[in-house]
Order: structure tokens, then sequence, then C-alpha cells
């Protein structure tokens, strides 16, 4: 089932856009399109387009409403799912899409119908068992693959990477300009879409301290890592002669 999102979550990402319009001077509009992930949960596409009507009929709404959070979560029941680009194939919880120059770009979502976290000791095995399906159906239909990439706050995780090729691991960098995606904002989230209460208030004890746009990052408890290591370490680490259909 798709995954809806508390009103805490959008109330967390317009009280940091609040700030960033006091310390930048810039309208509350901007803060919003380009320093939380609001224009994608609202699923109006990724070309973060002020001027797209759907984004105008949002932002009328916003400067009208008397609570800002409960009218953006009204708006995002509304609209449809928002889903990773080009996703070539699923597996499990992990999906992938093909970039420019043969690199193979990793996704993660919850997909579990169980009440066990998708990273839980117990759901390893499931895990790689995914990786490895989806790894095998790259091998067989994308010949032109070189690199395997990703990018998420979740490599900061030890229940994460385990599952990776140690060279994968071993490439994490910090990425800085990542406002508007789910590889930062996703730490605030449990696996059920609604807001963890420990990472809420170190971000809200943090924001409340900020006095400077240059540190805007610093804020946020986990910053989002980007991997990336050849495709034929994974197949190496994680092969599986016989890979099970996708789900596309």
């Amino acid at each position: 089932m798709p995954m809806r999102y508390a009103k805490d979550f959008f109330d967390l990402q317009l009280l940091f856009a609040r700030r960033v319009a006091e310390l930048r001077g810039i309208p509350l509009e901007r803060a919003v399109l380009d320093y939380t992930n609001i224009y994608i949960r609202l699923a109006i596409g990724r070309g973060f387009c002020a001027d797209h009507p759907l984004w105008r009929a949002y932002v009328g709404g916003l400067n009208a409403a008397p609570d800002a959070g409960e009218w953006t979560h009204r708006f995002h029941l509304g609209r449809p799912p928002s889903e990773p680009p080009n996703v070539v194939a699923t597996f499990g919880c992990f999906s992938y899409a093909v970039q420019q120059g043969g690199r193979i770009r990793l996704h993660f979502a919850n997909r579990e119908s169980g009440s066990l976290s998708p990273l839980a000791v117990s759901r390893s095995d499931a895990r790689r068992h995914e990786l490895r399906h989806l790894l095998a159906h790259v091998e067989r239909t994308q010949p032109a693959a070189r690199t395997v990439a990703g990018v998420s706050w979740l490599y900061n995780l030890p229940q994460y990477r385990r599952l990776f090729p140690q060279t994968y691991l071993a490439s994490a960098r910090v990425v800085g300009d990542r406002f508007r995606n789910m590889p930062l904002w996703g730490q605030f989230l449990d696996r059920h879409g609604a807001l963890k209460p420990a990472a809420a208030k170190t971000f809200r004890e943090r924001l409340s301290r900020l006095s400077s746009p240059d540190a805007l990052l610093d804020c946020f408890p986990l910053q989002p890592l980007a991997v990336e290591a050849p495709v034929g370490d994974f197949y190496r680490a994680l092969r599986l002669p016989d890979a099970a259909p996708a789900s596309q």
C-alpha cells in the first residue's frame, strides 16, 4: 500500500522553511520549494517549477491557511503517491533506475507487510535475497551497467550498511544539497510514515539555535551519504543463479 505521511512531517518541514525564509530573506513559498520535500510529496513532479498550476494552487492555500501543516497534509492526501523516477524493476524493498554512464541507482522503501522493521536483524536475509534478485536482473537486462550508486541517510545505519559490499560503503561521502529530497528528510519518519519524536526533537533544538544560513545542514541529525561501486563488486558479493521475476 502506498505510504501516506503524517501532518507532523509537513509541520517539521514548514518550520524549517520559515527559518530559512527569515535567514535568507526570501518568500516562504520559495523556501518551501527549495528547502523542503513538499513539492515531491505533493506528486507535482521533480521539475520544481514555481509556475506549475498545481504548485500555484498549493501556494494559494498555503498563504491563506490558518494551519499551514493541515493544509499541506490535506493537499498531500488528495494527490497520488509520489514514486522514484524511472524505476526499471522492483524486488521487495529495493528498486532500481538506470542513469547516464551505466549507473544503476538503488532505491529503498518499506514494503514489508508485517510488524517488523524491514531492517530488523531477522529480515536481513530477505533484504539480501531481494538485492541478489535485483542484481541478477541488472546483469541479465542491463549490459551497459558499470556502477551501482545510492544516496540516503540510511547509509549511516549499521543495519542497512551490512547489506552491501565493502567497496560500496568505503566510497561514502556527505552530500550537502539534498534539501528537496527524501535522502535527507526520510530520517524523521518511521516505517509507517509517522514522525520519529527523538529525531524531530533534536532537529527543532538545533533549528532554534540556528543563526546562519550557511549552517542549515547542521540541523539534521544524520547527513545523506552518496555511495558508488563497480557493479562487478555486487555481482561477486550477491550473485544468485536463478532470479525471481521483477515487479514493475
